[in-house]
């Protein structure tokens, strides 16, 4: 029985390798192969605790932190950057930092703009990863939003060559749209950022990104625990956490349901941003790192998709457009 052990840990390391393979402590190079396999997202965090919030993830050992312009608290993020980093006695260099560009920012000057705004909030002189949130553009005069990506790809191509950018990429885009995308540009997405649980698990999509070289981000790594999903009648049975096989294979290993759907996660190659508010959460997620499931633990996971198929993030109706084409529950 072959054991998965999803990243090196070290009793003796406050951060295990950042769930990846070099030390911590060196400062990252801001290749896509050098992004920490957990990060620390920053989503629905209320601005009064946030700082707090961050400042702890990066305390425990997280040394990747995901935010985005539309979460509204990038100021507070940053100011949790700061002190984590004071209290950690790290660089800026040793962190990775992603945020993203919103929807009604993608005209060139207003994407500049966005960049210069989110490094001001954030306090920081570059972004490691900056990606384009949807494959979607909003009239900031009239509101209305249509599938539009390329405008603000181009620019995005433009500012990667800037030393305020280190890579860029691109969420929630259907192999259709990444392909066109890719197609009409001279840049290769450096990562795709989309829902991915198990009970979402998007195993083909996932084998075409290995095949185009494109790392993968899994958001919603606890599926339906979001309290933002509000509860549908298609609904699996259970909160993912609270799902029956799930707790089966967390009690055999002494690990909690949590842990072992980012263990799953990494176990496909994915870096995995798990949120928390409380320090005891923070930490606990970062404790997958001591969870080890097998082979056919991890085979069990992707049973639970089997039966019960989900995808909970999808403002295609509220929006007026055509999300995910060709993808599971689209």
């Amino acid at each position: 029985m072959k054991t998965f052990i999803p990243w090196t840990f070290s009793t003796a390391a406050v951060a295990v390798a950042a769930f990846g393979t070099h030390d911590l402590q060196q400062p990252l190079t801001s290749a896509v192969s050098e992004i920490p396999g957990i990060g620390f997202g920053t989503w629905l965090l209320d601005k009064s605790n946030v700082s707090e919030a961050v400042s702890a993830a990066i305390q425990t050992g997280y040394r990747h932190i995901d935010c985005a312009t539309i979460y509204g608290n990038q100021k507070e993020v940053g100011k949790g950057i700061a002190d984590g980093l004071k209290k950690a006695n790290l660089k800026r260099s040793d962190i990775w930092i992603t945020s993203k560009l919103w929807n009604d920012h993608h005209e060139p000057k207003l994407a500049v703009e966005a960049l210069q705004q989110t490094l001001v909030d954030l306090g920081i002189e570059y972004l490691d990863l900056w990606l384009m949130h949807w494959p979607v553009s909003t009239s900031p005069k009239t509101g209305k939003t249509k599938v539009g990506y390329l405008d603000a790809w181009h620019t995005m191509e433009k500012l990667h060559k800037t030393p305020q950018l280190r890579n860029i990429g691109v969420s929630n885009f259907s192999p259709s749209e990444l392909k066109d995308l890719i197609d009409r540009s001279s840049t290769v997405p450096a990562v795709h950022q989309f829902e991915i649980h198990p009970y979402l698990p998007q195993t083909d999509f996932l084998d075409y990104h290995r095949e185009l070289g494109i790392q993968v981000t899994a958001y919603s790594p606890f599926a339906n625990t979001n309290p933002i999903y509000k509860p549908q009648p298609d609904d699996p049975p259970h909160l993912l956490t609270e799902n029956l096989d799930m707790l089966a294979i967390a009690a055999e290993r002494g690990c909690t349901t949590a842990q072992v759907a980012l263990v799953w996660g990494r176990s496909r190659g994915c870096v995995v941003i798990p949120k928390a508010s409380h320090v005891e959460h923070i930490k606990e997620n970062f404790r997958a790192v001591e969870c080890r499931l097998t082979d056919e633990d991890l085979e069990r996971v992707d049973w639970v998709s089997d039966r019960y198929l989900k995808r909970f993030n999808n403002p295609s109706e509220s929006w007026g457009v055509k999300l995910y084409d060709g993808l599971q529950d689209s």
